[in-house]
């Protein structure tokens, strides 16, 4: 059996599968380029999953087992994988510990003013008349409430705070104290503080928010985007924000990537940017293997409850 990576990354973490299971060959290759090779007798592929097409999976002629060590499968072949069934799992859950935190340090940094304590220190200026409010008893909803909004939620609760998720399902999750099917969103807008997208990038997320939603939030309400930049277009937060129809948006994802030095979300003053970094972590690989060797251990064993067994109809 040839188990090949298009990617060196996780050479060091796949070390102990590589010890116990010597009679499996493991290949580690930069990029999918360099694989082409070795792949029509890959059985195995471990990828982030953005290098694959059609025409590659057709090379792939062995091929029984994706691995996707992201979370994002938007660009996958999907509909070819599904053809010659193959299976697909993904690490689905390793972003919960650090994009939790990422959106609690966004909500602190805007609600205690950061952005102005920052430049007040840079000028010398001494302002103790800063304003600022704290996040603790506020309404949290948080849309997409699998693992990292669960993630998000048991921290809100730490600020003891009223925690609402929106899911497909509607289906009650831990840490939340309501869930709703995402058809009910207008209708909890106007009671909560804090709206935080972590929506995956499918059909039917494409484009979710629209100008009526923004309409309908509290004029103090923070909008923060961490999941797809592609569920609202920006003219559409701009609007919102000059219409003064919320307070703060925070963006962490964008329709465009990286996002364009001459757009007008770089200079709003009511808007907080960063590069697409609130799942960066130094322990991302280490927790995506992990996720690997489990499932790998029961491959070998013909067991087929996988860890994030992706349903290749839907996407996720």
């Amino acid at each position: 059996m040839l188990v090949l990576s298009t990617t060196t990354e996780i050479k060091q973490s796949c070390q102990s599968l590589i010890d116990t299971y010597p009679d499996i060959e493991f290949q580690f290759y930069e990029n999918i380029e360099q694989a082409m090779e070795e792949l029509p007798e890959a059985e195995v592929l471990v990828t982030y999953g953005e290098d694959l097409n059609e025409e590659i999976i057709a090379k792939a002629t062995k091929l029984k087992w994706i691995m996707v060590i992201s979370a994002g499968l938007e660009e996958m072949p999907l509909a070819a994988i599904s053809e010659r069934n193959i299976l697909v799992t993904n690490a689905r859950g390793i972003h919960k510990v650090q994009m939790a935190e990422y959106a609690i340090g966004m909500l602190l940094q805007v609600y205690r003013n950061t952005k102005v304590v920052i430049e007040n220190q840079q000028q010398h200026h001494w302002d103790r008349n800063i304003p600022v409010d704290e996040i603790s008893r506020k309404t949290m909803l948080v849309v997409g409430a699998g693992a990292i909004g669960q993630e998000l939620a048991r921290l809100a609760k730490a600020f003891r705070m009223k925690t609402i998720g929106v899911s497909k399902s509607g289906a009650q999750k831990e840490h939340f104290d309501q869930v709703h099917t995402m058809d009910e969103l207008s209708g909890i807008l106007p009671e909560v503080d804090f709206v935080i997208s972590i929506l995956p990038s499918t059909d039917e997320t494409i484009d979710y928010y629209q100008a009526e939603h923004f309409s309908q939030m509290k004029k103090t309400a923070v909008f923060l985007n961490m999941g797809r930049g592609n569920a609202v277009k920006s003219e559409i937060l701009i609007d919102a924000l000059d219409q003064k129809e919320l307070a703060h948006v925070v963006l962490d994802v964008f329709e465009q990537e990286p996002l364009p030095k001459n757009h007008p979300l770089w200079g709003h003053p009511n808007v907080t940017l960063t590069p697409h970094i609130s799942s960066r972590t130094p322990y991302y690989i280490p927790r995506a293997i992990e996720i690997f060797e489990q499932n790998f251990k029961k491959y070998m064993l013909g067991e087929t409850n996988y860890i994030n067994k992706i349903d290749l109809k839907r996407g996720y």
